[in-house]
C-alpha cells in the first residue's frame, strides 16, 4: 500500500514538473513563433487588433526586403556584411583569446593575476563610453564605413570575455597531458593544438556562439561607424519605425532572417560540443 502511494506521488510530481517545463518552453518560444507568423502576414493583418490567428501566408514582406519594394533596399547585401563582420570578429576573438587564456593558465608569473584582472576590467567598461573615441580613431585611420571599422571594436570587446571563459577550461585540464605529448616529441604549440584544443572543444564552441551573437546583433557601433558600404542587418530595423507607424510585417521578416543564421550555427556547433565532451585523455 505504501509502495503504491509512493509511486503515485512520484508520477504526480513528474507530471507536474513536465507541465511546468512545457509551459516555460511555450512562454519562451511564443515571441519567436509570433514573430515568424507576423512576417507572413499582409501589412494590414500584421497591424490588426485583436491579432488575426488564421490567415493566408504571403511573401510580400520578404519580397520588400530583397528589393521588391519598400524602403529597405536589398537585404542580401546587409546579411552579407553582417556575416563577414560577425565571422571575422568571432574567429579573431577565439584565436587570440585561446592563446592568451592558455598563456595565463600555464605560465604563472608574479603579474599573472594582475593581467587577468586588467583583462576582466575591460569587460566592465561600458561600450557606449568608447563610442566617441572609437569613432575618432576610425575617422583618423580612414576606416569609416569599412568592415575593419566594426571588426576591430567587436574583437576588442569580445576578447576579454573569451580569455576569461576559456581560462577556466584550460585550468581544469591537467598539465601532465601536454607534458606527456612533449615527451613524445611534440612542441609546446603542437601539444596545445593536438591535445589541449580538442579537450576544450565544448568551451570553444560555446564561446564562439556567444561572440557570434554579440557581433551579429550589435547595433550602436554599426549605426555610427557605417554609412552605405558596410551597413549590417540590424540597422535595417531602424528604418521600419517611422513617424507614420511601425511596419510590423517588414520588421518581423527582417528579424526572422537575422535570427535564423545564428540559430542554425548554434545547432551545427552543438554537435561539436557533444563530440568534444566524448574526447578523453586515454587512447
Amino acid at each position: 500500500m505504501y509502495a503504491a502511494s509512493r509511486k503515485t506521488n512520484k508520477r504526480l510530481i513528474s507530471a507536474l514538473l513536465n507541465t511546468v517545463m512545457y509551459a516555460s518552453l511555450f512562454v519562451a518560444l511564443f515571441p519567436v513563433l509570433w514573430m515568424v507568423m507576423t512576417s507572413f502576414k499582409t501589412s494590414w493583418d500584421a497591424q490588426a487588433l485583436p491579432p488575426i490567428w488564421f490567415f493566408t501566408p504571403v511573401l510580400e514582406n520578404y519580397a520588400n526586403l530583397f528589393g521588391g519594394g519598400g524602403n529597405s533596399g536589398d537585404f542580401t547585401v546587409l546579411l552579407m556584411n553582417s556575416t563577414i563582420v560577425a565571422l571575422a570578429s568571432t574567429i579573431l576573438s577565439v584565436v587570440c583569446g585561446a592563446l592568451a587564456s592558455y598563456s595565463l593558465s600555464r605560465f604563472r608569473t608574479k603579474r599573472s593575476k594582475d593581467i587577468a584582472m586588467w583583462i576582466l576590467s575591460t569587460r566592465m567598461f561600458p561600450p557606449a563610453a568608447t563610442l566617441i573615441p572609437v569613432f575618432m580613431m576610425m575617422n583618423w585611420l580612414n576606416l569609416m564605413d569599412t568592415y575593419a571599422a566594426l571588426i576591430i571594436p567587436y574583437t576588442a570587446f569580445n576578447l576579454s570575455f573569451v580569455v576569461w571563459m576559456l581560462k577556466g577550461f584550460f585550468d581544469e585540464i591537467p598539465k601532465d597531458l601536454e607534458e606527456s605529448a612533449m615527451v613524445d616529441g611534440c612542441t609546446r604549440f603542437q601539444a596545445f593544438r593536438r591535445v589541449i584544443l580538442p579537450l576544450v572543444a565544448p568551451g570553444l564552441a560555446a564561446t564562439a556562439i556567444i561572440c557570434l551573437m554579440f557581433s551579429w546583433n550589435e547595433f550602436m557601433f554599426a549605426l555610427v561607424l557605417t554609412r552605405n558600404e558596410a551597413v549590417t542587418a540590424p540597422i535595417i530595423a531602424n528604418q521600419f519605425v517611422t513617424m507614420y507607424g511601425i511596419q510590423w510585417g517588414e520588421l518581423t521578416a527582417a528579424s526572422t532572417l537575422m535570427t535564423a543564421p545564428v540559430l542554425v550555427f548554434a545547432i551545427l556547433v552543438r554537435n561539436h560540443m557533444i563530440k568534444g565532451l566524448t574526447f578523453g585523455s586515454v587512447k
